[in-house]
């Protein structure tokens, strides 16, 4: 089994409650459990301005998925939720479920990242991540601690 962490955001309708019903929905099969979740937070949206302010957090899941098998059951979820790509790049959504961590492996593929590329840039992925795991390591960048730290 491996440890994959996740990222939660929604920005549309009842943030919270659409944010649980996914980490439901993820979880509700035998191949992904929910190990951790951590506090929701408020923030600004990032790259398109004009829209409502974000929930976003962070969850550890325990999965016997491969990475892209979780991947595709994540954007499987989000689309169970509504989230459609259409209108600007990092716009409004219902849910938006980012796969940030798969174990230790670093993978580039076409449509999977890992470590996700923009997770070091993003105080909102970090610090959730850093409540998750204070000790959590960015394969071939470092800490999570450390990598907050480069923010300030």
């Amino acid at each position: 089994m491996s440890i994959a962490y996740i990222g939660l955001g929604s920005n549309l309708g009842d943030r919270e409650a659409m944010i649980q019903r996914a980490l439901e929905l993820l979880g509700a099969g035998d191949d992904i459990e929910v190990a951790a979740v951590s506090t929701l937070v408020e923030t600004d949206p990032v790259g398109y301005e004009d829209q409502p302010r974000f929930m976003n957090g962070a969850a550890a899941l325990h999965t016997e998925l491969s990475a892209l098998e979780l991947l595709e059951r994540m954007l499987e979820v989000e689309a169970e939720l509504g989230r459609t790509r259409t209108g600007p790049r990092f716009g409004p959504r219902t849910i938006d479920l980012d796969l940030l961590l798969y174990g230790r492996e670093s993978i580039d593929e076409p449509g999977l990242q890992i470590p996700h590329p923009r997770l070091a840039e993003r105080r909102f992925v970090l610090e959730p991540l850093a409540e998750l795991d204070r000790n959590l390591q960015v394969p071939g960048r470092g800490s999570v601690r450390a990598l907050l730290a480069g923010l300030e």
